[in-house]
């Protein structure tokens, strides 16, 4: 009657885990692998994200280092502007006077001139016939000036007027090819400082563009992070309520703890399952001190035999670890439980419930590890199974 009472409920829970739930169109363990996928997929595109926001972070950065570079040649290129622009002030102004002094020579020679042909108008008029020819023989007004005979036959005033004419004329030359050579210093000078000035303007403004267009990427690259990671962490969170679903399945399906499995040694078998890991093997950092059970999570696990709890609790990569003392020398353990069904100090019969297998710890999947100590030193627990 008792069997026929379990064999239903046990049908209907295996049917639990293999058949698709109302509603849902995969069993629970596909359930499982599909949210196991797309929590690796989102890890995948986290990195990928990540590393390109990175890459991103770091052109950003080189930017800025050329913008700021750019930024102090500009400062330089503004300086030497503020010291051409004075320059080129200071050559107007000389342009200025320039340009005063040569309208005010030419004014002079012209004077100078009027005074002269006066002079030579009375010259003709008054001195003897040499006069006459010197000024007729003369090829224009300037070999006029050359003359020797000419320059003898007049009076010292007339000389200094003569004199005077040459001065200024070659002082108006002079300052004209001054003026000339000022006009085309300015000129070369305000192209330099424009051409300059526009260069490094430019330069700068492509850079703080790339900057920006990189920084708004790099803003919509972070959002699409953010939206990756809130859909992996929802994503994680179903994989954990399918998994615990999964557990609590499977230990209902364990039922009781079963029949008690008595070996040829003195210890009882603390649950049934297979052996995945014997005593001795090598382990990163470790010898293995024990025997793994392979067993799903939630799986009752028995006392070896009668005795006294010596230790229960939290213990590093043990996880939820009870020692029972039996002997004066011989005692078991029990690692990752997943919880304790019992308590520090108490005594146990053996095959009494005194715990839960489970994935606490180092682990790397639910099972039992199962310890046989004399004197505090592990030893095979296949030699008294």
């Amino acid at each position: 009657m008792k069997k026929s009472f379990w064999l239903p409920i046990a049908l209907g829970l295996c049917a639990y885990l293999v058949l698709p739930l109302p509603g849902l169109s995969a069993p629970l363990s596909d359930r499982i692998d599909q949210k196991r996928a797309e929590v690796e997929d989102a890890e995948q595109k986290e990195g990928v994200l990540t590393t390109t926001i990175q890459s991103f972070s770091n052109r950003i950065d080189n930017l800025q280092g050329q913008i700021q570079a750019v930024q102090q040649r500009l400062d330089r290129a503004q300086s030497s502007l503020d010291r051409q622009k004075n320059e080129l002030l200071e050559v107007r102004d000389r342009l200025e006077v320039a340009r005063d002094r040569l309208a005010r020579l030419r004014s002079e020679l012209e004077t100078a001139r009027r005074l002269l042909a006066a002079r030579l108008v009375e010259i003709y008029k008054s001195d003897t016939p040499d006069a006459l020819t010197v000024v007729l023989e003369a090829d224009g007004f300037e070999d006029l000036l050359e003359r020797t005979a000419f320059l003898e036959r007049i009076s010292d005033q007339d000389r200094e007027i003569t004199d005077r004419v040459r001065g200024l004329r070659d002082q108006a030359e002079d300052q004209a090819v001054e003026l000339a050579k000022l006009e085309q210093r300015e000129q070369l000078a305000a192209e330099r400082i424009l051409r300059e000035r526009d260069q490094i303007a430019s330069a700068q403004g492509q850079l703080v563009s790339s900057r920006d267009q990189l920084a708004s990427t790099r803003a919509d690259k972070r959002g699409a992070l953010a939206s990756v990671r809130a859909d992996k962490h929802e994503a994680m969170e179903d994989l954990h309520s399918l998994e615990a679903e999964q557990a609590r399945v499977a230990g209902a399906l364990q039922g009781s703890p079963g029949p008690i499995k008595q070996g040829s040694g003195q210890l009882i078998w603390p649950l049934n399952g297979p052996v995945t890991g014997v005593f001795g093997e090598s382990r990163p950092g470790h010898m293995h001190a024990g025997i793994d059970i392979a067993i799903p999570e939630g799986t009752p696990i028995r006392a070896a035999d009668s005795g006294r709890v010596a230790l229960m609790g939290f213990v590093g990569g043990y996880g939820n670890y009870t020692c029972v003392q039996h002997t004066g020398s011989l005692s078991t353990c029990y690692a990752h439980q997943s919880s304790f069904a019992t308590s520090n100090g108490a005594s146990v019969t053996q095959g009494q419930v005194i715990g839960y297998s489970g994935n606490t710890g180092n682990s790397t999947g639910p099972h039992l590890h199962f310890e046989v100590r004399i004197n505090g030193s592990p030893v095979d627990p296949m030699g008294y199974l």
